[in-house]
Formats: structure tokens, sequence, C-alpha cells
């Protein structure tokens, strides 16, 4: 009887949390996923079911699959960059060095400004001539660059402003997580003659794992859920060179109102985003010491 007195309570406990996370998780997948097989609704035209055609559609779709590869490009340069900058902001923050808040609020007050306003700060710094980029340049005969609207350096333009961004947040994990190693652990390393990067590589880094997981998971979904910037700045252009995957689902699901095609292309981001979640949690995880 009071087995499941307590299983009632414990149930009531996290049925709160099970309503938000049915409302706000669950519901919308399983949503998008039978949206993405009907047609899109046209004016009098009901939407019928049309099964996988919305699939077969997006694998003849040249704009998406340049969608994913510019994705692809663009995690896969701004999640160990991000966090390999990140690192070393936090380590050399949590050194005895002079002006260490003043160095601290330099490095975190990007993640503090609004996605707007960054991309406005950076379309004055991209702008031909007479931003500030082509203005240092100018000295070594270099400016006059079209930086957004060059398809080869336009996606490169926009992984600037990311890490830029990214790299002073996830700064603030690493330097929580250092902050908690303790002094005998890197005491005992130096009494047996470690040298500093010994003492990094044995004893600092696999301690920061667990940190390091969270922080490329989140590192990987801002990869994926970018559309801030580029609405701001390129609109997916030039030649698609900035069209990233949220982007188009957002351009074909609000400017082509394209609702059932959009929901099917969610239904592939949200498998990618499954796919790589498996893995770290999966594989990552179990190779990860938590004290």
């Amino acid at each position: 009887m009071k087995a499941s007195r307590n299983a009632i309570y414990g149930g009531l406990l996290l049925l709160p949390a099970a309503i938000l996370l049915w409302t706000f998780t669950f519901q919308p997948i399983l949503t998008t996923i039978y949206h993405s097989l009907f047609s899109t609704p046209r004016g009098r035209r009901p939407a019928v079911f049309i099964g996988l055609d919305h699939y077969e559609t997006m694998i003849a779709d040249p704009v998406f699959w340049r969608a994913v590869s510019n994705n692809l490009v663009y995690a896969l340069t701004t999640v160990p960059l991000s966090m390999g900058l990140a690192l070393a902001m936090a380590l050399l923050i949590n050194a005895k060095i002079r002006g260490q808040a003043l160095v601290r609020m330099a490095y975190f007050t990007p993640t503090v400004l609004p996605m707007v306003a960054i991309a406005n700060i950076w379309l004055f710094f991209y702008a031909p001539d007479y931003g500030l980029i082509d203005q240092l340049l100018r000295p070594f005969g270099l400016s006059g660059n079209n930086w957004l609207g060059n398809p080869e350096t336009a996606l490169p333009a926009l992984i600037v402003i990311t890490i830029w961004k990214e790299a002073g947040f996830f700064m603030i994990f690493y330097l929580a997580a250092l902050q908690q190693i303790s002094p005998s652990l890197l005491e005992a390393a130096d009494l047996e003659g470690a040298s500093p990067w010994q003492r990094f590589r044995r004893v600092v880094f696999p301690l920061l794992m667990p940190t390091t997981l969270f922080v490329s998971i989140n590192a990987v979904i801002g990869a994926f859920r970018l559309v801030d910037h580029v609405v701001a700045m390129t609109k997916g252009g030039p030649d698609n060179a900035t069209t990233l995957l949220l982007f188009y689902i957002y351009q074909v699901g609000f400017s082509f109102w394209d609702t059932g095609y959009a929901a099917a292309l969610t239904v592939v981001l949200l498998a990618v985003l499954m796919l790589i979640a498996l893995y770290q949690f999966g594989y990552a995880d179990k190779r990860i010491h938590y004290r």
C-alpha cells in the first residue's frame, strides 16, 4: 500500500514536467510528421494525403542539398573553433592576470548583445570600401571586398560572426568547470614534474570533458538553428551561398507558404539533430569520467 502511494506521489510530482514536455516537444514533433505527409492547403482546396511525395521532392531539390552542405560546413567549422577559443579564453581568465574582470567582461559582452544588433554591427564591418575591415586592409591594397556579396566569402563571413558571439558564452561554462578542479590535483602534477602542457592534457582536460560534452551539444544545436544573421544580412544569398537548413525551412514555410514541404524539411532537421544527440549521449558520454 505504501509503495503504491509513493508511486502515485512520484507520478504527481512528475506530471507538470511531463505535461510541458508533451505540449512543447513531443506533440509538435508528431504534428510536424503528420503534416509532412499531406499537401499544403490552398484556398478552398483542403490538404490531402500524399504520403512521401514531399520527401521525394526533397531528394531532387538542389536548394535543399545546398542548404545541407552549407550547414555541415558551418557546423564543422563553428563548433570546434568556438569551443577551442572558449577554452583558451577560460584558461587565460582563470590564470592570475591584471585586469581580470575587464578581460572577462570584454569576452562575455558579445554574448549579451541581441542577434539583430550584432548583425548590424558586422554589416558595417563588412561594408565594401568604407567598412572597418576594408579600412584596415586599405594600406595593403586589399580594400574593395564585397564580403557578403561574394559566394566564396559570404558563408565564412557568417562563420566569423558566430565564433565571435558563441565563444564568450561557452567560456563561462569552461571557467566554472576550471574553478571546480581541486588544487591538490594540480599540485600533485607539479610534484611529479609535469610540464604545463602535460598538466593540461593529463589532468585538466579530462576533468573538463563533461563540460565539453555539454558545450558541444549546445554548439551543435546552435549551428543548426541559426536564422537571425542570415535573415538580417544575406537573405540566403548570394546564389544560396548562405542558405542554411533552418533558413530554408523559414523561407519555404513563410515566404513560399508551402507548409507541407516545410514540415518535411523540419522532420529531416529533427532527424539530423536526433542522430547527433544519439552519438553524443550514446558514444561520447560513455567515455567521459564524471567526478
